[in-house]
């Protein structure tokens, strides 16, 4: 195809797939805002349609039973969840792989990151990368692929008639990556790139180095690339990366859009079928000690800033602990909710010391979670910000959150489950994470009804116990010396000193 016929092609099959994702917002918009109502109503927003005051509107309540998707095994192991959707005549492919950079060599950190990369960029066995990337644009096809910590994932987004070729090349690249040598070249180019501006960013910094705070500079969670590491990783590395972990029984495919299901199910064999099956890593990601996670400790960076970037807080509970919702609704109380939080409204509001604060609790099934407050402040009020965050933190452990702030937060959680239904792919997608993590299909309606159940001497109960004044952990990032003195009241004061980036 000739250049100049090959862009008005391609022009065209873009605005062509531009108007149909539009046409896909809208409808997912009008789904939400359905949903949202529905699921209001079930929480006592009902109303009487007689009324012309809306605050005194009742409504009868509303079942809501979103679409199931049919979950079905390939013989090869592959598990996929099939949900059809004919209003559009588009089709969504997403993957879920069981690898991970939890299996990083201690010597190749960033193995994982990269073999993902480049499976995507690196062409296939039957395609050049070139060849790979003119065909998903004549087709007007998206395609992903990506590893991180506890999973890998790839996705493919194309038109219905294209499906065929689409899911060829999806398969390729994920049964046969060729990796192709200039393309690892690239990827261990851009990984150093990335490698010598981190430093750049106080924001980045203090992300980075409380997480080596909290679980230790070698663990899964916190270790990080370094130019020695992306330096040592080969292709041969990629190739025996790839071979190792990704197997068709490590794989959850969901599929949703425009299709038959036995039209599918016939194309999903072509292009997996004879895939042989492997032996799949279960993901193992190490505890921290619990003398080392017990332990106060303050530290802190020094970075030429006109603001102090400050995290405080320790490990917490996994997302199967009995204790997790009352935390997480406690959390979103303290910081979590941003303008209606108590950190909010006492630290930016009351006293204005700092723009940027809240809390934040970040949970898995796989790995010791993290409960945090941060915030950015100048130097001259980084010792009140700690205080208030301390004083706030001792405050929900010591007294009942008021029935304003339960019934508010509870709310806002209910309504936000309805974000979980927006879409089919999103439907599908919540399957393949629960059946991932090993968790039951209705996971997400168990914690909407604890939530609902939960009472003010729950959230007490859950703040006295997993937030722990005497585990809190301090890093700031911001000017030397000065930051040394004004931290010093909270206890013994180390530096961390940045290694150079070269």
């Amino acid at each position: 195809m000739r250049p100049v016929v090959r862009e008005a092609y391609r022009v065209t099959r873009e605005a062509e797939r531009g108007i149909v994702m539009r046409k896909a917002m809208g409808r997912m918009s009008c789904v939400a805002m359905v949903f949202m109502l529905l699921l209001q109503a079930t929480v006592g927003l009902a109303a009487d349609p007689t009324s012309n005051d809306p605050r005194t509107m009742r409504f009868p309540t509303v079942e809501f039973n979103p679409p199931d998707a049919e979950r079905v095994v390939l013989e090869n192991g592959m598990v996929v969840y099939l949900l059809e959707d004919h209003e559009l005549p588009l089709v969504t492919v997403n993957a879920t792989l069981r690898t991970g950079s939890w299996l990083d060599p201690a010597d190749k950190v960033g193995l994982a990151g990269m073999t993902g990369a480049v499976m995507r960029t690196g062409g296939s066995a039957a395609m050049s990368p070139d060849e790979v990337d003119e065909a998903l644009e004549q087709l007007a096809a998206s395609m992903s692929i990506g590893f991180a910590k506890e999973s890998g994932a790839a996705s493919l987004d194309v038109l219905k008639k294209d499906l065929r070729r689409g899911l060829q090349i999806f398969a390729d690249l994920l049964r046969r990556p060729a990796f192709e040598q200039s393309r690892v070249e690239l990827a261990k180019l851009q990984a150093l790139e990335g490698i010598r501006r981190r430093q750049d960013s106080p924001g980045s910094i203090v992300g980075r180095e409380f997480a080596k705070l909290l679980y230790g500079s070698t663990h899964p969670s916190a270790r990080e690339t370094s130019v020695r590491s992306i330096d040592a990783i080969t292709r041969e590395d990629l190739v025996a990366f790839h071979q190792r972990t990704v197997h068709p029984n490590g794989i959850i495919l969901g599929v949703t859009g425009d299709f038959e299901k036995a039209d599918m199910l016939a194309l999903l064999r072509e292009a997996f079928g004879d895939w042989t099956k492997g032996n799949v890593p279960a993901v193992t990601i190490p505890a921290v000690s619990e003398t080392d996670a017990k332990t106060g400790l303050v530290r802190f960076v020094n970075k030429d800033t006109s603001q102090t970037h400050l995290r405080v807080g320790h490990l917490t509970i996994k997302e199967t602990d009995p204790d997790y919702v009352a935390v997480a609704i406690a959390n979103d109380i303290l910081g979590g909710s941003s303008f209606r939080s108590r950190l909010f409204n006492d630290v930016r509001t009351k006293r204005g010391l700092a723009y940027s604060v809240g809390s934040g609790l970040r949970a898995s099934v796989y790995d010791d979670g993290v409960w945090l407050m941060r915030a950015e402040t100048k130097l001259s009020s980084t010792q009140e910000v700690v205080n208030r965050f301390v004083a706030n933190m001792e405050r929900m452990r010591n007294e009942p959150v008021t029935d304003t702030e339960l019934e508010e937060a509870k709310e806002a959680y209910v309504n936000s489950f309805v974000f979980s239904f927006t879409s089919a792919s999103s439907i599908v997608g919540r399957l393949m994470d629960l059946e991932y993590d090993g968790l039951p299909k209705d996971w997400l309606q168990q914690i909407r009804d604890k939530v609902v159940k939960l009472t003010k001497e729950d959230i007490q109960r859950a703040a006295k116990a997993h937030f722990n004044p005497e585990r809190l952990r301090i890093l700031a990032v911001g000017s030397g010396e000065a930051l040394s003195k004004v931290l010093a009241s909270f206890g013994e004061v180390k530096e961390i000193t940045l290694v150079p980036e070269s």
